[in-house]
């Protein structure tokens, strides 16, 4: 009498009829996993389906090989052989052929994906007029003489400029003075040592101090109202 399908029995008897070639308890147990069945299990329900001849085995030493039952299954003549061996040829086919279906609707929707919606190509279109309405103003603004940049934040530019430089040259000289005083008896090559605590001088890193103080004043002429007027430094001089 063959065992219920959902006892342990029933599952290994459906598993070893379904894969229908030769397996030992481990690669049963291993299959079965999901089912919670171990290999202890496994064992004792391999025992019981070949007491009752519904598996067969043979012996290899300390181990035994399962196989399903063969009488259960009908075996084909040839030319049923032949049939079986066209159909699988057309169904490889047909399944290729959905293959590159497939594919080709994949690629398609990556396509569409990658492309822009109606709202946002209507939100890029916008936001790229607002963007050419601001610079038409502006060139608008350079056409008619405005300056964009007022004389006092010119001025303020070029007194914070002015400021970080003297700070520039002041930590410089504060410097000197200190490594000559801490330098002034050290035995050590004084290149080496400065390399040993990290110290870069500017003209390790190919900067100039001077370079930075002879920028040429900018002059740039500003429309006024009543007289044109030469912006120097910041500084309005009427001409």
């Amino acid at each position: 009498m063959p065992p219920k399908a959902d006892s342990i029995e029933g599952i290994v008897l459906n598993f070893m009829n379904e894969q229908n070639r030769p397996l030992n308890v481990q690669n049963v147990a291993d299959s079965l996993q999901k089912y919670g069945i171990k290999k202890a299990a496994a064992q004792k329900a391999l025992d019981i389906l070949a007491d009752s001849s519904q598996v067969s085995f043979k012996e290899y030493g300390k181990q035994k090989i399962y196989l399903a039952q063969q009488d259960q299954f009908q075996i084909p003549n040839a030319e049923e052989l032949e049939v079986l061996k066209r159909d699988n040829e057309r169904l490889q086919k047909e399944v290729q052929a959905e293959k590159s279906a497939l594919l080709e609707l994949e690629t398609e929707l990556q396509t569409l994906e990658s492309n822009l919606t109606l709202e946002q190509i209507k939100e890029r279109e916008q936001k790229l007029r607002d963007e050419v309405v601001i610079m038409e103003n502006k060139l608008n603004k350079l056409r008619e003489g405005t300056v964009l940049v007022t004389p006092e934040d010119r001025q303020k530019v070029h007194e914070m400029y002015n400021l970080r430089i003297n700070q520039w040259k002041k930590r410089k000289r504060i410097f000197k003075d200190l490594w000559d005083m801490i330098t002034e008896a050290l035995p050590k090559d004084l290149k080496e040592f400065k390399e040993e605590l990290g110290i870069e001088y500017d003209e390790d890193v190919s900067v100039n101090i001077q370079d930075y103080c002879n920028i040429p004043v900018k002059k740039q002429m500003v429309r006024g109202d009543d007289a044109t007027l030469l912006l120097v430094n910041g500084k309005r001089k009427r001409v």
